[in-house]
């Protein structure tokens, strides 16, 4: 007997953002715990989650919304402190086909594609160095010190996923995958402080996205359903003068409705 579904979830994320962010060259390191993160958000975050299925095919669409804002350290360069306030978006849609399809366990391979957005706002602190000059100049800023810059992408991402059940309306689930493989590298460049002076330095460019999650399922009724788990999601690109190298790494609980 051929079965179809469809699952629609609001997935509430608790993540520790690590790793170096950077906009128009200038980069920078953050490390906030997942238990601080709700006093550098600027907006409340916003995420939906949707799969259908017909017989052992399985489509799945996810996206997300998140603002955060902070201050950095930014040293070796001509100036101390900055604001930063960063947006970031992700869409992500797969097509899967069950390998496993029994009551019992579930095991799936997909393939589809995540589209990611990146700004950021960088305000910075004049420390009184004449040599600013010419650090306006490198990030083509005139007679400012706030500038912004936003950048888009789509990867190519291919993972696997499972359900198994573990009793009665209990399941243990995971999932992994792997994306962009380096298809929107290009060049890329960091500046520098060399002596008294701020250089432009070319480096290598990268495009990689990695991410697995996992933990318990529970059917509180024929309709309903709650997932309590642990996702870890990195980011390796930089591409320009943007650096992405971040890593969300936390706890999430998300509750959903079969139709």
């Amino acid at each position: 007997m051929v079965r179809n579904s469809v699952v629609v979830g609001s997935p509430c994320r608790s993540s520790r953002v690590a790793g170096e962010s950077g906009v128009k060259g200038v980069v920078d390191s953050v490390d906030v715990r997942f238990d601080q993160l709700l006093r550098h958000l600027t907006h409340f975050p916003i995420a939906l989650s949707a799969d259908a299925r017909y017989g052992r095919w399985e489509f799945y669409v996810d996206g997300q919304y998140i603002e955060v804002a902070s201050s950095a350290t930014l040293p070796g360069l001509l100036f101390t402190d900055a604001n930063v306030h960063i947006k970031n978006a992700l869409a992500e849609g797969f097509v899967g086909y069950r390998l496993i399809n029994c009551d019992n366990a579930v095991l799936t391979l997909f393939a589809g594609a995540r589209w990611t957005y990146l700004q950021g706002d960088l305000s910075i602190f004049d420390n009184g160095d004449a040599r600013l000059v010419r650090l306006r100049e490198l990030l083509g800023i005139q007679k400012r010190l706030d500038f912004s810059d936003s950048i888009d992408w789509v990867d190519p991402v291919i993972g696997i996923r499972g359900r198994l059940k573990i009793w009665k309306a209990t399941k243990l689930f995971a999932e992994g995958d792997v994306g962009g493989f380096d298809a929107n590298a290009d060049t890329a460049f960091e500046l520098h402080r060399q002596g008294r002076t701020i250089v432009r330095e070319s480096v290598d460019s990268s495009d990689w996205s990695y991410q697995v999650q996992g933990g318990l399922e529970f059917q509180l009724t024929r309709n309903m359903w709650t997932q309590v788990g642990w996702r870890y999601l990195k980011y390796d690109y930089r591409k320009a003068g943007f650096t992405d190298k971040n890593e969300l790494n936390g706890p999430f609980l998300q509750t959903g409705i079969n139709f």
